[in-house]
């Protein structure tokens, strides 16, 4: 598991408020931990860098090199083929909170280390002006 640095992620309270009360949240300890060690800022006040909740995000794997867009959502709302992936995933836990230029380190259900960098940051809610979703 990754040990987060302080100030190594951000999340919105509001992220973090609505996280917090989904179900699953403890059945994956690595989202379990960006909750619980993650410097909170408002909503109107997170940097349009950090990937928050229906962020659109381009990565880069650092083994292949090849890179996935990727919007990072809620297990309701997720389809894996189409790049819609569950915040209680591995890979999307391991983006949350994240600013661009980070790297991204997960694995995978058969314990495959894997990383990613976070190349750009394709579309933040917050930085678009919605502080709802």
């Amino acid at each position: 598991m990754h040990a987060n640095i302080a100030g190594e992620r951000l999340l919105t309270e509001l992220d973090h408020a609505r996280l917090s009360h989904l179900g699953g949240v403890h059945a994956l300890p690595e989202l379990a931990e960006v909750l619980d060690s993650t410097d909170l800022v408002a909503s109107r006040e997170v940097p349009s860098d950090v990937v928050t909740m229906y962020s659109q995000v381009v990565i880069e794997d650092l083994d292949s090199h090849k890179r996935h867009k990727l919007t990072l959502c809620y297990p309701d709302d997720a389809e894996p083929h189409q790049g819609f992936i569950s915040v209680l995933s591995p890979v999307g836990a391991s983006l949350l909170g994240l600013r661009v230029g980070a790297t991204a380190r997960w694995r995978t259900p058969n314990g495959d280390a894997c990383a990613a960098e976070i190349v750009s940051l394709l579309f933040q809610p917050e930085a678009s002006g919605d502080y709802s979703l």
